[in-house]
């Protein structure tokens, strides 16, 4: 495995680095064309309660740690009324505000999803500030959707953690305390293999993020690509299926109709919630969602936001440790 023997960086040396907290803010201001929930338009982007990039304030706002094709940089999302606003730290900071809108749902188009299903048509009547919104980044969405194969979430939340806070850089600006921009690609590839099991991360799942690292470039032009194209580019990568792809390009692309396929749970909560059936799988789902063709991803989002799950009967996964072996 790439990295094995590679000089394991000093831990800890990040903390010397002083927050930009006198740095001036770059602003700006977006109103959006109809209404707009931040919570649930940025939420997905969040990867467990204690993501280092991800962090939302009792006062509403939302702040981003991301690593753009400019450089590292922070965004502050705030809502007034009907207006959105936007402040960015760091040599990203332009191209944060640039795509504040997209990130935001500007290229969404809800009046799309025409529900089939009585559910669904409360749940957008419930939701109306629901927007897919895309990042353009397509690496700080698919290395955790890597780390999130065949675990649990509270494993995977765990690694992204421990590796963003052990190999990531603070934060620019006056972003809350522990934010972290996660890793630049070479800083993945040099990540040592005990680090890598330290996290919880086996074998298959490092293996799998040290071969997308090395092409990171040609991963990232796939922003640009329609939904479809840029998974089929993530899929040339071994270890990367429909699953992960879709995971990524939902995020990455905003994509409507990325519909998850290969996930252990969803297609027992779409088929409970469209046709009472607890024990559907991705065949039955995937005939389920065919009426919302275009919008299936859409479809599912709402599913899972009108609460309506199949009681629990099995034990939960058991969470391993590969740390402790």
């Amino acid at each position: 495995m790439a990295g094995r023997f590679a000089p394991r960086p000093v831990r800890g040396t990040h903390a010397a680095v002083p927050r930009q907290s006198g740095a001036p803010a770059r602003t700006r201001t977006w109103t959006p064309d109809g209404p707009l929930d931040l919570a649930l338009v940025l939420g997905p982007l969040r990867r467990g309660p204690g993501d280092p990039t991800f962090r939302a304030l009792p006062d509403g706002s939302v702040w981003r740690a991301s690593r753009t094709p400019d450089g590292p940089g922070t965004l502050r999302v705030t809502a007034h009324g009907a207006r959105v606003r936007g402040e960015a730290w760091g040599p990203g900071a332009d191209w944060l505000l640039h795509h504040l809108p997209r990130l935001l749902g500007a290229d969404d188009d809800p009046s799309a999803f025409a529900p089939r299903h009585r559910l669904l048509a409360l749940a957008r009547h419930r939701r109306p500030g629901l927007r897919l919104g895309r990042t353009g980044l397509v690496l700080e969405s698919l290395i955790p959707s890597v780390l999130e194969q065949k675990v649990t979430t509270d494993e995977a939340y765990r690694a992204w953690r421990l590796l963003v806070r052990g190999y990531g850089e603070p934060a620019p600006g006056p972003a809350p305390d522990r934010m972290y921009v996660m890793p630049a690609p070479r800083t993945w590839a040099l990540i040592p293999s005990w680090e890598w099991h330290r996290a919880g991360v086996d074998d298959k799942r490092a293996s799998t993020i040290l071969r997308a690292v090395r092409v990171a470039a040609r991963l990232e032009e796939a922003a640009g690509m329609e939904p479809a194209a840029a998974q089929a580019r993530l899929e040339v990568v071994p270890g990367i299926g429909p699953w992960t792809s879709a995971e990524t390009v939902q995020r990455s692309h905003g994509a409507p109709d990325a519909v998850t396929v290969g996930d252990v749970h969803l297609p027992g909560i779409v088929g409970w919630a469209l046709a009472g059936d607890r024990h559907a799988d991705d065949a039955v789902m995937l005939r389920l969602l065919e009426p919302y063709a275009g919008q299936r991803h859409r479809a599912a989002r709402l599913i899972l936001l009108s609460g309506r799950v199949p009681p629990r009967r099995a034990p939960r996964m058991p969470v391993g440790d590969i740390g402790r072996w």
